[in-house]
């Protein structure tokens, strides 16, 4: 019978693996953490913002948010997810041909953190070909669903060529009780150039109807970058 000095280098090497797999996790929120990774919050650009857009296409609410962009003629970066560009091909391609960046949110909407370096290689090469054969663009960025990263999908994402990229802002537009005025003020407050804003043309992974809210917070989001300098660029712009 082993001995409570047999188990325990089992014990602390299986704790130090997993602290080294989630050691990307806390980057959206832990800046050091961030940097010591080299995963961009914000764009190189220092005299620009840029807007990206999680979780579509959506029927609804990508049509919506490419219709207030449009009348701001600014551009934005839509992060798209594979099973939703399966549903909303058409919607997908208007992105595309209003000339807003394609970006990659995944296949599946799923936390990294739970998934082997291998599923997480199968859902996203799957995605990056549906993405690039409905748009007709091959998507250079690449951002986690949740924003968390792994460790093997942060090396994967590297060797592949996509460009991670998290954001230096938000809206928290996902949450059933933000308003319009709430989600307006968080994702501008100390708005500065080569801030990048987080917000979400789709309510598929998030409270239903959070995409309205989303619409109407919009444009105040956009007199607020606009006020930081021209113009609003993609977040390729950070490589």
């Amino acid at each position: 019978m082993r001995d409570d000095a047999d188990v325990r280098p089992w014990i602390y090497g299986g704790l130090g693996l997993a602290a080294a797999w989630c050691a990307p996790a806390p980057a959206s929120v832990l800046p050091f953490v961030a940097q010591t990774l080299r995963i961009p919050l914000r764009i190189r650009n220092d005299s620009c913002v840029a807007l990206t857009f999680d979780d579509g296409p959506h029927p609804q609410g990508t049509p919506a948010a490419l219709e207030l962009l449009a009348g701001a003629g600014a551009k934005a970066t839509f992060f798209l997810v594979g099973e939703q560009v399966d549903r909303w091909p058409e919607v997908a391609a208007e992105i595309a041909a209003a000339g807003h960046e394609i970006a990659l949110h995944g296949y599946r909407h799923r936390l990294m953190l739970r998934r082997t370096t291998a599923a997480v290689e199968r859902d996203l090469d799957h995605a990056a070909e549906i993405i690039a054969a409905t748009t007709g663009v091959a998507p250079r960025c690449y951002r986690p669903p949740y924003g968390v990263f792994s460790a093997g999908g942060l090396a994967l994402t590297r060797r592949r060529g996509w460009a991670p990229m998290l954001w230096s802002r938000w809206g928290r537009d996902w949450e059933a009780q933000a308003t319009p005025a709430d989600i307006a003020r968080r994702a501008s407050a100390d708005l500065r150039p080569g801030d990048v804003v987080l917000l979400h043309d789709a309510d598929f992974y998030s409270s239903a109807g959070s995409w309205a809210k989303t619409a109407a917070a919009l444009p105040s989001i956009l007199d607020a970058a606009r006020a930081t300098g021209e113009p609003l660029v993609s977040a390729s712009q950070s490589t």
